[in-house]
């Protein structure tokens, strides 16, 4: 049973998307993460439910309890908007999952909140 839309900014936080810039920085070249974070400033948000993300990139569910998971939950009950999700698209033939490059928490509590829930997110292609 859905309990209610969630609510999104229309663009990440500013700080949403430098954390994206340093995770995406340990995963391969400065230039490329750079790269990655440019696309997804320009991206435009698309919506997937929250289960489908988790799946596509591989990733568990973390724990309701866990602090900002909490946090993330507590927001949507009051209303108050969450930043979209940033994610660089897999790549099904080469066995590459999604990549999360910011917002797993949000993706979390949106799926204890309604796993069907549609969630904003911005995908930046990998580069080929």
């Amino acid at each position: 049973m859905s309990k209610g839309r969630i609510r999104w900014q229309k663009s990440p936080a500013t700080a949403d998307l430098e954390a994206a810039g340093q995770y995406l920085a340990l995963l391969g070249p400065l230039a490329g993460a750079a790269a990655l974070v440019r696309a997804l400033r320009a991206a435009r948000n698309t919506e997937h439910a929250a289960k489908d993300l988790l799946r596509a990139s591989g990733l568990p569910l973390l724990a309701r309890e866990e602090s900002q998971v909490a946090q993330d939950l507590k927001r949507i009950r009051k209303g108050r908007a969450l930043s979209p999700v940033l994610l660089v698209q897999g790549n099904a033939e080469r066995a590459v999952a999604l990549t999360v490059a910011d917002g797993y928490h949000r993706i979390c509590a949106a799926w204890y909140h309604d796993e069907d829930a549609p969630i904003a997110c911005r995908i930046a292609r990998r580069p080929v």
